[in-house]
């Protein structure tokens, strides 16, 4: 299945048949494909690029298909990373996190600061924060996976 090119987000770069690596959904995804292009917000004059993860029903395009600008991929890249070097030293917490200090880490950027921090407002915490760490477990190999291919990547790159 071909990402559509006449839509308002423009693929310049894509990646097909998205749905047959994409983890646990792996050959049963509605997620087809991945691009970066040129962003469906754009007004006249003002161009920005975005990544956009391509979802079909099966039948159409879905208008569940996620654009977002690349910087947000990066720093998601950045919460998912902080996320997992956190929860694998939460065992040495009762609940897994500290109760008087839910700040994990501030990430300078930009001259503020990406927070990073347990959401001691979620009322299920003690229970989310275990199934959290569960599946973090469970798809260790899957996400390790493609932490090392960023790694080599980033280091390809000289960062």
């Amino acid at each position: 299945m071909k990402i559509p090119a006449t839509l308002k987000h423009k693929p310049v770069i894509i990646s097909q048949e998205y749905d047959k690596v994409d983890g646990r959904n792996a050959h049963k995804s509605d997620a087809k494909g991945l691009s970066i292009g040129l962003a469906q917000w754009n007004d006249r004059g003002k161009v920005d690029i975005s990544a956009k993860i391509w979802r079909h029903t099966g039948e159409k395009w879905s208008r569940q298909s996620e654009e977002m600008p690349l910087h947000r991929v990066l720093d998601l890249a950045i919460l998912i990373c902080r996320t997992k070097a956190y929860m694998q030293e939460a065992y040495r917490y009762p609940k897994l996190y500290d109760e008087s200090n839910p700040c994990i880490e501030r990430i300078p950027l930009q001259g503020g600061a990406l927070d990073v921090s347990v959401c001691t407002d979620n009322p299920m915490l003690d229970e989310d924060i275990k199934t959290l760490r569960d599946i973090l477990a469970r798809d260790d190999e899957l996400l390790g996976e493609r932490l090392r291919r960023l790694a080599a990547i980033l280091r390809e790159m000289g960062y």
